[in-house]
């Protein structure tokens, strides 16, 4: 579909920015693929399509080509030009492209498979990069990149067909249990957590919920059900109202702090439609 009318200038002004970062597409020179959000290359193609706007689009064609020639043969993604490799750098990268419709990608499917290969002991995806030191809380997988990791094996054939997915949605039902801190980058639910997001990009309850529920072992689980009440629970005469929101799209129409959001809604009747399954 194309982009309503009412988000015609959130999507002029994401494309204002396309040359931030020194280069265009939302990138740098030497095409740092994540560097600039909330206008990076990943984020700004991200929103574009939450806005309605097709992947089919000449602008977004070129964000996949440049998110596709950071693919290595292995299936992981490179989106920084030095450095390590991390796990969520391809989760991100993964997820985005099938947003895009490349789930079927032979190059896609390889990712698929190297996730697969890679998945920690707990069932989630994590790095061996500790910045905040070494603890027992660090032994845990990083909760986000294996939601990342999920939303993009929704698109695939592995939905609701591969025991190892089911062992990635056990560990983050688990994480609604535990709540504290987890993984090398300590990923919480806390007080931010239960805010209501949007656009997604954070680890939060909308996000947790939305993708969860594609998942039918999530849907069948008390502590799936706990998170959707919460959300639920947030609703205002039926409606999604934005409580948190990167501070540079907080005068979006399309997820303006404070005010309800109509395409935030519409995710949110998704969730409950897949219920009702």
């Amino acid at each position: 579909m194309p982009i309503d009318e009412r988000y015609a200038k959130d999507a002029e002004a994401i494309l204002a920015h396309r040359y931030d970062n020194g280069a265009d597409y939302w990138t740098t020179p030497d095409r740092r693929l994540l560097k600039g959000s909330p206008f990076s290359a990943y984020n700004s193609a991200m929103m574009l399509l939450e806005l309605g706007m097709e992947p089919a689009e000449p602008i977004l064609k070129e964000v996949a080509e440049l998110f596709l020639s950071a693919w290595k043969e292995d299936g992981r993604f490179k989106v920084y030009p030095s450095g390590g490799i991390l796990p969520c750098h391809t989760a991100l990268a993964a997820q985005l492209l099938c947003h895009m419709g490349f789930a079927s990608d032979v190059r896609l499917q390889t990712t698929f498979q190297h996730l697969l290969d890679t998945q920690y002991t707990d069932g989630g995806w994590r790095c061996n990069k500790f910045s905040f030191g070494r603890g027992p809380e660090t032994e845990y997988s990083n909760p986000m990149p294996t939601l990342m990791a999920l939303d993009a094996f929704r698109f695939s054939d592995y939905l609701n067909n591969e025991p190892a997915l089911d062992k990635a949605v056990e560990f983050l039902l688990e994480h609604w249990v535990i709540r504290k801190p987890i993984g090398p980058c300590h990923y919480g639910i806390g007080k931010l957590f239960m805010q209501v997001e949007y656009p997604f990009g954070n680890y939060n309850l909308f996000q947790y919920v939305y993708v969860m529920s594609f998942y039918n072992k999530a849907k069948r689980d008390k502590r799936f059900m706990e998170a959707f009440e919460a959300l639920k629970a947030k609703l205002a005469d039926g409606q999604i109202v934005i409580e948190r929101v990167v501070p540079k799209l907080a005068k979006f129409v399309f997820c303006e702090k404070g005010m309800p959001s109509e395409l935030a809604t519409a995710r949110y009747n998704e969730i409950a439609e897949r219920l009702s399954m």
